[in-house]
């Protein structure tokens, strides 16, 4: 039986909230000051990169299975605009493309190929190679230069791309056709280096005149990536979006064909126009039938038991905290406030229990974290009090280390979560309202090994957890195992092929849930790689980040997500079905928008 249910779960460098920006170009070197924006529509869709040329529309999807794990589901496609619009996949079949480009007269398509060997490992940069086909041949492809990614055409003979060049800085790079390129032979080619040293360049996007290129940078000193205007002759960069709004991040430029305008991706903020709210909860295309999705606005999202409310993170720091939500999304309540707060389990006999771990995320086995019980008055939510008086009661001792991740037993005596009081971090049970002071706690799972996010199946028998057991050395590889509450039959599932084959061991898999039958399981992995080149985006730092469905057995693996972000903290609501039709999405049931995250921390700007 297929599943059912509704999973509520959130998404780092969420796809409901950029915007497009347009500058119109009174001169070469003049833009307006004030742009017009193109508001971007919810979506999870897994269409990106769209190229229209000559009444074709050519773009990046990720809707087909690849013949193995650990190969991206990217390829591209096309489709004619102006008749029957019959898709063409233009990829061969087991080839990752990404990132197209058709050139001025569309006669050429140029995309970032990873060809058809399966993912090494790479995600800062990509490995892909920069391929260019006639595009009314497209089986005629030609590797025109190596190592390269994002290429953009100025005319039917110059290919600029961005890569990382050997001095650390990203840089854009061009190489040229002196003819036809259907009459080049001497592919491979060595490219030449534009943009200097000193600072990163990203997405470049051409003018059709030959003299200019639009790129995303990020300098030193800025914790902001910005438009800027490369002149190829003087060598001289022009600012665009510094000078408009300094504390965004702006990316992802785009010229339009008479280079008159020119376009960028930008996050929404209180300080521009339009839209500067996000909904508490966002519906998503599911590509199962009954199997209804939810985004929500804040990570580590838990349902209560007949599924009014969901409890959630909005940060995981100090403007963090413990936040309340109705299930349609109108109305949301401050529980704890201005304390770092993650990984919510509702009890599922109290409906006005949460159990939480308090202290900092992602520290080591002796940083001082502690799971919390949670209790609050059920009147509270339902008057205009913003902010909802709590009982906080510690369940762990503060000289134990790192105790974080608390699941609750169906039956709402006990508490699974992780600890690090022995120096690694394993399993342990407790008392779920006295803690370990009164009622005891007892040890799930030993040894020198990391083992995570526990979830109590629904009918109590079993205890899914992530761990790096089968290679305590990796701190990288997790697959799901699951164990009895007694400790007994713990057995690992193998998702991403049969025990003992290469892949196996590959896997990295977290946040795992079981659905309300306790028949699947969800959660979130690196199995199909990256669905966008990561360097793209501002708010990429993983690669990991799609959500799966599998059985218990290990068969049936079902993808939820496509899209180029990270995909986590599922929850599955296990009460009756939700009504996705009242869902609240104005801007009156939501958040203002600060516009502030952070770049990856793998962009490095302090190269000597």
């Amino acid at each position: 039986m297929d599943p059912k249910g509704t999973i509520a779960f959130t998404s780092v460098g969420r796809v409901a909230v950029w915007l497009r920006h347009l500058h119109r170009f009174t001169s070469p070197d003049r833009a307006y000051p004030n742009p017009s924006s193109c508001h971007l529509p919810p979506t999870a869709s897994s269409t990106i990169d769209p190229v229209i040329k000559s009444h074709r529309l050519y773009f990046i999807s990720a809707h087909e299975q690849p013949d193995r794990p650990f190969k991206s589901w990217s390829a591209l496609y096309s489709t004619e605009l102006q008749c029957e619009r019959n898709i063409t996949r233009l990829s061969p079949q087991g080839v990752v493309d990404y990132s197209p480009a058709a050139s001025k007269s569309g006669a050429f398509v140029a995309i970032a190929s990873y060809g058809s060997r399966p993912w090494e490992g790479d995600f800062h940069e990509l490995k892909t190679d920069i391929v260019v086909f006639p595009s009314s041949d497209p089986e005629n492809r030609w590797v025109v230069c190596e190592r390269g990614g994002w290429p953009t055409w100025s005319g039917d003979t110059t290919i600029f791309f961005h890569r990382q060049a050997d001095d650390g800085w990203w840089s854009i790079f061009r190489f040229d056709f002196a003819e036809n390129p259907l009459e080049f032979s001497d592919f491979p080619v060595l490219p030449l280096r534009v943009t200097p040293p000193g600072l990163h360049c990203f997405t470049p996007a051409a003018f059709q005149d030959g003299k200019r290129i639009a790129v995303a940078t990020r300098r030193r000193g800025k914790r902001y990536r910005h438009i800027e205007i490369f002149d190829l002759e003087s060598k001289a960069f022009q600012p665009v979006t510094e000078l408009l709004n300094p504390n965004f991040h702006h990316y992802n430029p785009f010229v339009s064909p008479n280079s008159e305008s020119l376009g960028y991706h930008r996050f929404r903020g209180e300080s521009t126009e339009g839209e500067w709210t996000v909904p508490h909860l966002d519906p998503v295309a599911s590509p199962i039938k009954d199997l209804r999705m939810l985004r929500s606005n804040g990570s580590f999202p838990s349902f209560s038991p007949d599924g009014s409310f969901l409890a959630l993170n909005p940060a995981l720091d100090e403007n963090g905290g413990i936040k309340v939500v109705k299930s349609d999304g109108s109305k949301r309540w401050n529980l704890i406030k201005s304390r770092v707060a993650f990984y919510n389990a509702w009890s599922p006999t109290e409906k006005y229990v949460i159990y939480s771990s308090l202290g900092p995320i992602f520290e080591s086995a002796k940083t001082t974290v502690q799971i919390a019980r949670i209790k609050f008055d059920p009147s509270d939510l339902n008057g205009d009090l913003e902010e909802v008086p709590c009982d906080v009661k510690i369940l762990t001792r503060e000289d134990t280390g790192n105790n974080a991740f608390p699941s609750c037993s169906p039956d709402g005596k006990s508490i699974v979560f992780r600890s690090g009081r022995s120096g690694h971090k394993n399993l342990y049970i407790l008392d779920a309202v006295n803690g370990e002071f009164n009622g005891g706690i007892r040890k799930l799972t030993d040894g020198p090994w990391i083992d995570t996010m526990p979830c109590w199946s629904p009918n109590g028998d079993l205890i899914a957890f992530s761990s790096n057991m089968h290679n305590p050395d990796n701190v990288a590889a997790f697959s799901i195992y699951v164990v009895k509450p007694d400790g007994s039959d713990l057995r690992r599932i193998y998702v991403a092929g049969r025990k003992g084959s290469s892949d196996v061991d590959r896997e990295r898999i977290n946040h795992v849930f079981f659905s309300p039958d306790g028949e699947w399981l969800v959660f979130t992995a690196n199995i199909g790689w990256v669905t966008a080149e990561p360097v793209s985006c501002p708010n990429q730092f993983q690669p990991y980040g799609d959500l799966y469905l599998v059985r218990l057995d290990g068969s049936g693996l079902r993808r939820l997500t496509w899209n180029g972000y990270e995909n986590g903290t599922p929850a599955w609501h296990s009460g009756g079905e939700l009504d996705m039709g009242r869902l609240c999405l104005g801007n009156d049931a939501g958040v203002k928008l600060t516009g502030e995250f952070d770049e990856p921390l793998w962009i490095n700007c302090e190269i000597d």
